[in-house]
């Protein structure tokens, strides 16, 4: 079993070109909207937090994924419906493009900011 990464840059670093930016432009819309998060690995992948942690990705062969995404919540439900998903998470294929939009909403709420547009 590979060890975790140390650090966020060397956990994107691990994959492909194509998946390295997929995960990069998470990344980035994260830390644009939420600048005082604090980065860091957890549970071997990129998390987030201000007091708690609000959100984790993560990439694999065929997508990313988004944690803990808000499923269950009415005002999402139709939107996240095109998309594989499981308790409390998101998959978005690696065939597709990567939805910036609904992933910045997603980073929103999970951060407390969905009234804050």
């Amino acid at each position: 079993m590979p060890r975790a990464a140390a650090n966020v840059d060397e956990y994107i670093s691990g994959f492909p070109d194509e998946i390295k930016e997929r995960l990069e432009k998470i990344r980035k819309l994260i830390r644009s909207l939420v600048p005082d998060a604090k980065e860091s690995i957890s549970y071997a992948i990129p998390g987030y937090s201000l007091k708690k942690y609000f959100i984790y990705f993560a990439g694999y062969q065929h997508h990313v994924s988004v944690y803990p995404a808000p499923v269950e919540v009415a005002e999402f439900k139709d939107k996240l419906a095109p998309y594989a998903s499981g308790k409390g998470t998101v998959q978005f294929s690696n065939r597709e493009p990567l939805p910036e939009d609904i992933i910045t909403e997603i980073i929103r709420y999970r951060a407390g900011l969905q009234n804050n547009k």
